[in-house]
């Protein structure tokens, strides 16, 4: 790597003591420039760390002169000699802080204009403004240090399942509309015009196709594209590790991706995670914890209270319990001291999930407080108490409401709970498998079934009689991966059945003739020798953000959009010529304003 006559010998960050009397040649940008007494020292800097360089005009004074010149994030080339730092200025802190170069030959590539903003690591920045300039927002060592890490997560990946026997396949990006779940990106034909090709949402039904063709350990760390509603973990462009596996079990799909997630941390941050990790039954996470993507790096569990309410006098609990609904309590064990206006910020909360309300009890040492006690019974309240091991100084909360509405609300609420009583470690990473989904949920907007996961996961075999006539009986061959209580990656046992395909299909309200347009190719190919196959796919994005310790995926992506769906940097979306939309046969119709 040679310019201007110099060949770089090291990176900045990578020269040590066993370096001292070397030549070495190094490019990078200036960080810091002191002149003390007539020396020059320059932190110089570049993807791999930092250096501590020296211009003294004893070694060479045109050289010394240049440097005069130099500001922040010049690039520069320079060659000298590494020598030990005097007695005093030794830093410990720096992988470099032993030695210096004294420059013995400058070359300046580049100058800089003034910066929006200092790309010093600790500085604060609108992320607006870091998104517009974001190649000097890259410059910053945390974010060099993030998309790093990021590239050895993907190559410990590649490694671990190249060692499995697994083949590294493409599958198209420009693909057909089959929109099931997210809305999907389309993209215009204007070879066929009128016709629209869809970004996908996944490879799912290629890496189905791959199973049928025969080769049957396929993987991908692929782009997929949703064009949905945005939050700090989402992206409408997003990388997931993909796989698919013939003449397998659930149990061989979980030991694969425990596996990648094993290498993953080893190969990132030195951290060994020892697989297998914790099961637990989507019904059993739901019922203790409010969410099939549980945090169990705490306690704080919820009750189940339905069959004790069905008996109680008071009416908002027994007319739900009643009826088909479900009462549960949490008991935050110790918060007795909690305010008013803190449980009406907790209650504002749960109204987000689409609570009506939220029921407190606070448990004194001879008495309880709350606007409901009166409502029960003695033994009724003892049952309730026993039941939430309630004692003096915890504070239950109740919901009593539609299953959905009380697992969102006191799952948020226990979540909240945990973070206000600080009793989440953000240094532990807990894995768990939920397994045992249902096939379907039901979609009350629409008021039909709809797949949990989507429509090509099996079902379990003895539940296939139900499949049209009670298809909430029927349970899922799926199974998603959580850490820390996100969601990391998920996957199923696939239908490899064209007669069971049709069947799902016909579940969800598809029709047979809807379902031979949409589906037709992956229903002809499960008739010619389909494996049992099932696969997963695991969040790169979600995955490393995590392990990085961000709070938002846009930090372990080199170019991300904003909440919106905005490049800040190229101004994405926007406008194109109407000559290509003439080409396209396309005319935009804006909307008016209200």
């Amino acid at each position: 790597m040679a310019v201007d006559g110099l060949e770089r010998t090291h990176y900045c960050g990578d020269v040590r003591a066993a370096d001292i009397d070397s030549e070495v040649v190094l490019f990078g940008w200036v960080q810091n420039w002191r002149d003390h007494g007539g020396v020059i020292f320059i932190d110089l800097k570049d993807r791999e760390g930092l250096v501590q360089i020296v211009f003294d005009p004893s070694v060479n004074e045109e050289n010394h002169k240049l440097a005069s010149k130099l500001r922040s994030q010049y690039c520069i080339g320079i060659k000298g000699t590494v020598r030990h730092r005097p007695e005093g200025t030794v830093n410990p802190n720096l992988k470099t802080g032993e030695v210096e170069v004294v420059v013995k030959e400058l070359k300046i590539f580049s100058e800089s204009d003034s910066l929006p903003f200092p790309v010093e690591e600790y500085v604060h920045v609108n992320e607006e403004l870091r998104l517009k300039y974001r190649y000097l927002d890259l410059r910053k060592p945390r974010m060099q240090r993030n998309l790093i890490t990021r590239y050895k997560g993907a190559f410990a990946t590649r490694k671990y399942l190249d060692s499995e026997g697994f083949i590294d396949i493409e599958t198209p990006i420009l693909t057909k509309s089959t929109p099931e779940g997210a809305r999907d990106f389309l993209v215009p034909s204007r070879l066929s015009q009128g016709k629209f090709y869809a970004l996908p949402q996944s490879p799912q039904l290629f890496k189905q196709l791959l199973m049928v063709s025969g080769f049957d350990r396929y993987y991908q760390i692929t782009k997929c594209f949703r064009d949905e509603d945005l939050r700090a973990d989402r992206q409408p462009e997003f990388t997931q590790i993909d796989l698919e596996m013939s003449f397998v079990s659930e149990e061989d799909v979980m030991r694969i991706t425990e596996g990648i997630i094993q290498s993953v941390f080893k190969e990132t941050i030195g951290i060994d995670v020892n697989p297998p990790f914790k099961r637990i039954k989507y019904q059993e996470a739901m019922d203790r914890f409010g969410s099939d993507k549980p945090d169990m790096r705490f306690d704080l569990e919820l009750k189940n209270l339905t069959e004790i309410a069905k008996k109680v006098d008071f009416k908002v609990f027994n007319s739900v319990a009643n009826s088909g609904g479900i009462v549960y309590g949490l008991n935050a064990k110790g918060c007795i001291n909690f305010s008013r206006k803190e449980i009406d910020d907790l209650t504002d909360l749960v109204a987000i999930y689409g609570a009506k309300g939220l029921a407190w009890i606070k448990v004194k040492e001879n008495e309880l407080q709350s606007p409901i006690v009166k409502f029960f019974k003695k033994e009724q309240m003892d049952e309730i108490l026993k039941t939430l091991d309630a004692k003096p100084g915890d504070l239950l909360f109740f919901m009593a409401d539609k299953p959905k509405v009380v697992y969102d609300s006191l799952g948020a609420l226990r979540l909240e709970i945990a973070r206000k009583l600080n009793l989440i470690n953000d240094d532990e990473f807990n894995f768990v498998w939920v397994t045992d989904f249902p096939l379907f949920e039901w979609n009350e907007d629409e008021n039909r079934f709809e797949a949990m996961h989507h429509p090509f996961t099996s079902p379990v075999e003895e539940d296939l009689e139900f499949l049209e006539t009670d298809p909430a009986r029927v349970r899922a061959k799926a199974y998603d991966i959580t850490l820390n209580g996100t969601e990391i990656g998920g996957g199923s046992i696939r239908i490899h059945r064209s007669d069971v395909q049709e069947r799902m299909f016909r579940a969800l309200g598809i029709s047979d003739e809807e379902a031979r347009i949409k589906f037709g190719f992956l229903i002809d190919a499960l008739k010619f020798g389909a494996p049992p196959h099932g696969g997963l796919a695991l969040g790169l994005d979600r995955l490393m953000t995590i392990i990085l310790k961000e709070e938002s995926i846009r930090d372990v992506i080199a170019f991300p959009k904003t909440q919106k769906g905005v490049c800040m940097l190229t101004d994405a979306p926007s406008e194109v010529d109407v000559k290509q939309l003439n080409e396209l046969s396309l005319k935009v119709i804006k909307k008016k304003s209200k």
